[in-house]
């Protein structure tokens, strides 16, 4: 994956700094943003479960939002950025509305194996990597250059100290 002074690079970042109001507002650390064919920004969010609905993830609220503003064509034409891999529920959601490409910072895999590393649970709801819910979907990632970055981020939701 080009990273490094690419558009990637940016739309990532983005979506790293996403992360970071999401967990100065009390969610965990994702954020997610849409962009057209040509690279131009069309949505972006940050998790917003902390009000207690789990299911508003950012991942979800962009195919929300590609249903109601983008026609089909358009929509296969979009690359969702995301901080972390989708879950299972965002994975089909981008699928069955026909979402284009999927670049994720980190990956499920990643994420699990940190949480285990730190003795935590597992969430309620299996980490499927996107390809083995939505097999038709081309992802690419994870982005090595912000992997610390986004570690520390889930150590601190955690409630742990930050790396050494």
């Amino acid at each position: 994956m080009t990273f490094p002074g690419s558009a990637d690079e940016v739309h990532v970042r983005r979506c790293v700094a996403l992360a970071h109001e999401a967990l100065e507002a009390g969610d965990e650390p994702f954020g997610s943003v849409l962009v057209d064919a040509d690279g131009q920004v069309l949505f972006e969010d940050r998790n917003r479960v902390g009000g207690g609905d789990s299911t508003r993830h950012p991942e979800f609220t962009i195919v929300e939002w590609a249903v109601k503003n983008l026609t089909s064509d358009e929509r296969a034409r979009t690359t969702v950025y995301t901080s972390g891999e989708h879950c299972p529920m965002c994975s089909a959601a981008h699928a069955w509305v026909g979402l284009g490409d999927i670049v994720v910072a980190v990956t499920s895999a990643q994420l699990t194996t940190w949480r285990s590393e730190w003795g935590l649970e597992t969430g309620p709801v299996a980490a499927l990597p996107i390809g083995d819910v939505a097999p038709r979907i081309r992802v690419r990632g994870p982005v090595p250059e912000v992997s610390a970055e986004m570690r520390s981020l889930h150590r601190r939701n955690a409630g742990l100290p930050s790396d050494a």
